[in-house]
């Protein structure tokens, strides 16, 4: 899709979005929750599964969450708006290292973008209205990734609408950090750990999220705020102290 020529109508965003969701949740739930369910059962960091209400409620909320992601990435890039974004059409503008690191730039304000309005979410007198339809997954799968409510679906957007005025940035690079966002956000809800034993307290581990870490917060409600990183919550306390004892814990299972 080009964000410059021959621009998509808005249903057609709508369905790129919803098929990087649906292919990227469809093969985690496809290894994890069907072809694997017996086998790795040992491995669910809850060992209990979700009900089919439970993914009938996310795939509907997440549906809607596209919608809403639809309708501000096609305001933001293909009408006027775009003219006053910083979205640049050539490579060769900034060259393939502004190019990469712009991605990585992309991540970390995005992770710093989500552990404030997480944090802020999670107040008394907002979180019923913005985040308790997202924490209705207490034993979340990988379709919880985008099921939020559509007031929560509005915040999380706003980290492409803060790039876009932002930083200059390539469609292309856009695309992949899109992609990484996504992929990363159905690991989380995921159920599952996938990073080996002791990671979480290796030099970079302990740095790095990982789904026993948001599982534990979507379980317990408080702590563990970050999305692909942990130093604000290290920073700011927010880490929950049993966090390394439940990572090796769901770790040291044994079929």
């Amino acid at each position: 899709m080009n964000l410059l020529n021959s621009p998509p109508s808005w249903p057609q965003m709508y369905l790129v979005i919803l098929l990087r969701y649906l292919i990227v949740a469809s093969i985690a739930y496809l290894i994890f929750y069907t072809l694997k369910k017996k086998e790795w059962a040992y491995k669910k960091i809850q060992q209990k599964l979700p009900t089919r209400k439970d993914y009938l409620r996310e795939i509907t909320f997440s549906f809607i969450t596209v919608f809403i992601f639809a309708g501000v990435g096609y305001i933001l890039f293909f009408t006027s708006v775009r003219s006053h974004t910083m979205l640049y059409s050539k490579i060769n503008d900034y060259g393939w290292p502004y190019y990469c690191a712009s991605i990585v730039f992309m991540l970390v304000l995005h992770d710093t973008y989500f552990y404030w309005t997480h944090r802020a979410m999670h107040h008394p007198l907002v979180f019923k209205w913005f985040h308790k339809t997202h924490h209705l997954s207490t034993n979340p799968s990988p379709w919880a990734a985008y099921a939020f409510h559509p007031l929560e679906s509005i915040v999380e957007a706003g980290i492409i609408v803060l790039i876009a005025f932002l930083i200059p940035f390539h469609r292309g690079a856009m695309s992949l950090f899109l992609l990484l966002m996504i992929v990363y956000n159905v690991y989380g809800h995921l159920g599952f750990e996938l990073y080996p034993k002791g990671f979480s307290k290796s030099k970079i581990g302990r740095w790095i999220n990982t789904s026993v870490n948001h599982n534990q917060h979507h379980h317990f409600y408080k702590g563990n705020y970050g999305l692909y990183f942990l130093w604000w919550d290290r920073w700011m306390g927010t880490i929950r102290g049993d966090y390394d004892q439940e990572f090796e814990a769901v770790k040291s299972r044994k079929p």
